[in-house]
């Protein structure tokens, strides 16, 4: 791919991530309770009035990244946004465990009652992504404790005693590594430590190192699969949650590596994460028919049990976009170009909505829309924009210094 094409690429993305902002800030601000709705149609109506506090963390991180580090987002109307977004949450979102520890709902109402708590980690995640990147902006030292607070209790809960998720121990159930926690505390040790010095960094160290090899135990079958659930040992388990992939998973956890072994000055980690954790699953999730990536697959051929393992989602192919050009930008191969590239036209004549604005999220297995949404429980302000901004900034990188 030529610089023109780069150049070419970066204005397209560029063009895409105002569209996309624009968006949001004109439809999901929710000015009478605060937060954002993120349940919207394709046109921008609003469809349902529940808030979930995923998607609330992640539009708060994503406005306050943007206004800190694109001088074109550096506007009252974004900063205002996020505060109002953090306020929200500040208010609503945290709820007493039964075991007295604070936990994040899942689901609000639209004035703020909690709906559902999930048994997980994942609300917590957001919550301090959320509070971290806003205690940036806004230079609030409180909410920066607050995140830190929140992260020792989830290291407690994933490395102690879960206990405190409300999660019941039945003799059937055994423990399992599932790769979203280690991936979501790495990328959670890379916000809290960035600029913070080192001793935040010291701080978080042991733990980035301990996330980065429970993901390599998902490398399974002598290096030739990423399988999406091991034992705490690092073996396959049986039956389908034992042979289950996720692509898109590991295509995230691929730059997920990439950025720490960039730290960290560690080329071995770099090459696993890109001829594992960003190459292979490419390899193996392409639907070479149709083109697109599956949503889920079986490593040994079966039928997936999850209903939409074969549709086309929007978030995979935001972070095989992210992991290929990264991985080119750190190796210059020119094999990983081209694969951004194919996964670069399939979105943009896929995903995109030029009409309407923002993307689909859910494709069939042919490319065509089957959700018309532009937003919903798990689609909200965050996969797109973070993965059109990280390109865009990457592109401005390789582009610079192109000689």
């Amino acid at each position: 791919m030529s610089a023109v094409k780069l150049e070419e690429c970066r204005e397209r993305i560029r063009a895409e991530l105002d569209n996309v902002v624009d968006f949001w800030l004109k439809y999901s601000h929710d000015t009478v309770h605060g937060g954002f709705f993120t349940c919207i149609g394709k046109d921008g109506k609003v469809y349902d009035e529940l808030k979930y506090v995923w998607l609330q963390g992640r539009q708060v991180w994503m406005y306050c990244r943007l206004y800190r580090s694109m001088d074109r987002f550096h506007k009252p109307e974004i900063l205002e946004a996020a505060k109002a977004g953090g306020a929200f949450l500040r208010k609503f979102a945290r709820v007493s465990g039964s075991s007295g520890q604070w936990k994040c709902a899942f689901c609000l109402t639209r004035d703020g009652k909690a709906v559902k708590i999930q048994r997980t980690i994942f609300s917590e995640c957001f919550y301090i992504m959320a509070m971290d990147e806003l205690s940036r902006v806004t230079g609030d030292k409180d909410m920066q404790l607050e995140a830190e607070q929140m992260m020792e209790q989830l290291i407690f809960w994933v490395q102690k005693d879960s206990s405190g998720l409300g999660r019941p121990q039945l003799p059937g159930d055994v423990p399992t590594n599932g790769m979203a926690v280690p991936m979501m505390l790495l990328c959670l040790v890379q916000q809290l430590t960035e600029g913070r010095g080192q001793e935040v960094v010291q701080k978080y160290r042991e733990l980035g190192s301990w996330c980065v090899q429970q993901i390599l135990q998902h490398i399974q079958r002598d290096g030739t699969a990423i399988l999406e659930n091991v034992s705490l040992e690092g073996a396959e388990l049986p039956g389908c949650q034992g042979r289950l992939q996720n692509p898109g998973h590991a295509l995230e956890a691929g730059w997920f590596l990439l950025q720490f072994s960039a730290e960290r000055g560690d080329e071995e980690l770099q090459r696993t994460a890109i001829d594992k954790f960003v190459e292979l699953p490419y390899q193996y999730g392409w639907d070479k028919e149709h083109g697109g990536l599956f949503y889920f697959l079986d490593v040994d051929g079966h039928c997936p049990t999850q209903l939409e393992w074969s549709m086309k989602l929007w978030w995979p192919h935001c972070e095989a976009l992210i992991a290929f050009l990264m991985a080119y930008s750190q190796t210059k191969r020119p094999e990983l170009l081209e694969r951004f590239s194919q996964v670069y036209e399939y979105i943009f004549s896929h995903f995109s909505d030029a009409e309407n604005g923002e993307w689909f999220g859910y494709l069939t297995q042919e490319g065509k829309v089957a959700l018309d949404f532009k937003g919903g429980p798990f689609k909200g302000f965050f996969h797109v924009p973070r993965c059109l901004y990280m390109c865009e900034r990457i592109l401005d990188d390789l582009l610079e210094n192109k000689d």
